[in-house]
């Protein structure tokens, strides 16, 4: 398990324990954290997980793949950092990690 942080747009957090092997976007879900939707349920196909990674994790996350930059390009959003949270698997290295989301996944 690894420590997480969910941060809403209004500046509530929300630092959660997620299991290795899951993806940020469950571990929100799971753990009832407001902000991620998550309409598709994982697929990368809805866009309602969005999350903005600061600098210094998005070497740690990864970069988005076509398929993941496809289905952000729908929502207008010049955020540097964003990612889909389904997208971003959880292991041991992003234990800390800090995430914040937008005001609406919509």
């Amino acid at each position: 398990m690894v420590r997480i942080t969910y941060v809403e747009a209004d500046g509530c957090e929300h630092t959660v324990e997620v299991k290795l092997g899951l993806s940020l976007m469950q571990g929100a879900v799971w753990n009832s954290v407001p902000g991620i939707v998550a309409e598709c349920g994982g697929n990368c196909a809805c866009g309602t997980c969005r999350v903005y990674v600061e600098e210094p994790w998005r070497d740690v996350t990864g970069q988005a793949a076509d398929m993941e930059e496809a289905t952000m390009e729908a929502r207008e959003d010049p955020h540097p950092g964003k990612r889909l949270s389904c997208q971003i698997k959880v292991t041991e290295d992003l234990d800390g990690l800090v995430v914040r989301m937008p005001p609406s996944q919509f």
